[in-house]
């Protein structure tokens, strides 16, 4: 998958001088903010304390030295050969360090009263990242927020290296504390802006779904959309480290910057938001999910101003909560021969793609992959992890050594990202994640439905799983208890709703089937009932 950029608008006569040297008061250090506090002039600062000579204007950042008005960036006192443009580029970025610059912004910068095409910044962006060397997981100087703009995040020394960069620089407080995505979002802009639209209505949302499926990366997405709704700002706050659940009102307090003082720290929290108007992005309930819930009502009935996104693998289940089930990545059909273009209509392929593209450089989806590509996504049953640990496999063994190893999902969906929590590292932890918040009956349960190959009823999951041991009613319960965790998917379009597990779940708890002992018993109960059902042929692993 390539697409021809074109650069040919680029024989503008070079503008220099770009450094900010508009005629200005010294020594002008604040200017007033729109609501009249006083807020550092980084521009004024700097020219104010760099001296008249201009080989001591320098500006540090990691191994190299940017000297502007001598338009050099050096590295190891080797001067880095770099475009005009993306110097231009790298001047504009690091004078504001830490601060979006917006697209047109940065436009309007390098090209002056002139019309380009939004292509060539991303050519030249691209051109200055070869040359810092700027990596995801190590040497990171930019990053991009896409639709909006780039910032850049490496600590910045300006002359005489007594000034951090911003935010430090200027004593603000930060807008909120969101991370920043390193990597494009595919197949969710539809529901993020309807999440967005939804938000401001509602006090409590659960975004719920399987592990994998993107829950955290959409729920950052929208709250990012609506920041600037919110005049005390939008935080972050991240529940998946704890293993105490008496410690989750004290997280929320670290996380918005509140000390406790109370050996009860749950009615100081409330008493601290009860005049704030916020959004809290509350992540990875799931594993101390009554905690989660009674923190998340006691804000809400006492902070009117507050409001909650929240992620779980099943929602909280209090009061006045909106629950948004995420789906899968929409995958091909089974029934079509797809040529590459047709295969990429398809976010489930795209991510395949774009994620095997960073992995493989010069990597492309053609024709004779593209029905391939398009098998390994519905696989994975579009579940995002899932490609993601695929399409790192295919610099190793290609697209079709992906698909031929597609049957050991379990030990071909690993090495994710070395910085992501370790039950996102593999495909396996992440369901070990979700198998060790069940109860031992809900774990039975699962393994046992594992052997029906595709969706299959209420009434055949009892015949197939139950036990004499646990009443109907209990059995049901539990049933329902593994759907409301996203461990079994529900299609209600049907007259009588049918049951179901994603493909790479159901082959966890296949093998949690044969650990257990019981294996033989279980499949000769699903026997029995698809030749009784009246329908072999039809029952066929599908009752």
């Amino acid at each position: 998958m390539s697409s021809s950029v074109s650069t040919t608008r680029q024989s503008f006569p070079l503008v220099k001088g770009r450094w900010a040297h508009q005629a200005r008061s010294r020594p002008a250090f604040y200017a007033e903010s729109p609501t009249g506090n006083p807020f550092i002039n980084r521009t004024a600062l700097m020219e104010a304390n760099w001296p008249n000579d201009s080989t001591a204007r320098t500006i540090s950042f990691g191994p190299f030295r940017l000297f502007p008005t001598q338009r050099r960036l050096l590295h190891a006192d080797k001067t880095v050969p770099l475009g005009s443009r993306a110097l231009d580029i790298l001047i504009a970025l690091v004078e504001r360090p830490g601060e979006l610059f917006s697209n047109d912004e940065l436009m309007a910068r390098i090209w002056p009263n002139t019309f380009v095409e939004p292509a060539n910044l991303t050519v030249h962006i691209a051109a200055l990242r070869r040359a810092l060397g700027d990596r995801r997981d190590d040497n990171r100087f930019l990053v991009n927020i896409p639709g909006r703009g780039y910032r850049f995040v490496a600590p910045v020394r300006f002359a005489d290296n007594l000034r951090p960069s911003v935010p430090a620089a200027t004593g603000m407080k930060p807008e909120h504390n969101l991370p920043i995505r390193l990597s494009r979002l595919i197949g969710r802009a539809d529901i993020i802006d309807e999440l967005a639209e939804r938000l401001p209505q509602l006090r409590l949302l659960t975004i719920a779904g399987p592990g994998g499926i993107g829950k955290t990366s959409v729920a950052l997405a929208v709250a990012q959309q609506v920041i600037e709704a919110y005049e005390h700002c939008v935080w972050l706050i991240d529940l998946a480290p704890l293993h105490d659940a008496h410690l989750v009102p004290v997280t929320f307090a670290t996380a918005l910057g509140l000390e406790i003082q109370s050996e009860e720290p749950l009615p100081e929290l409330v008493a601290a938001l009860r005049d704030k108007r916020m959004l809290l992005v509350v992540d990875n309930c799931e594993h101390i999910i009554s905690a989660a819930a009674e923190v998340a009502v006691n804000v809400l009935r006492r902070a009117p101003g507050v409001q909650i996104l929240a992620t779980s693998r099943e929602p909280l289940r209090v009061e006045g909560e909106h629950v948004h089930r995420l789906s899968q990545l929409d995958c091909p059909p089974t029934s079509a021969t797809l040529t590459a273009a047709e295969a990429l209509a398809f976010p489930a392929v795209q991510l395949f793609v774009e994620r095997a593209a960073a992995c493989l450089s010069g990597f492309e989806l053609d024709d004779a992959d593209a029905s391939v590509a398009a098998e390994i996504s519905r696989s994975l049953d579009g579940l995002p992890l899932a490609i993601e640990f695929a399409a790192a496999r295919v610099s190793a063994v290609g697209v079709r050594g992906v698909a031929a190893h597609i049957g050991d999902r379990l030990e071909l969906l690993t090495d994710g990202h070395r910085a992501a929590p370790p039950r996102q590292q593999a495909m396996r932890a992440t369901l070990d994640w979700s198998y060790g918040l069940l109860t031992d009956l809900e774990q039975s349960i699962l393994r046992r439905l594992s052997v029906f190959a595709r969706s299959f009823t209420l009434q055949a999951a009892a015949a197939v799983a139950a036990d004499s041991a646990h009443a109907e009613s209990e059995f049901i319960d539990n049933v329902l208890g593994l759907v409301a965790k996203s461990l079994i998917m529900t299609d209600v379009d049907r007259i009588e709703p049918r049951l179901r597990m994603l493909q790479t779940t159901r082959a966890y708890a296949r093998a949690k089937l044969a650990d257990s002992g019981e294996r033989d018993t279980i499949y000769r109960r699903h026997a029995k009932y698809c030749r009784d059902c009246g329908n072999p042929a039809r029952c066929r692993g599908s009752c």
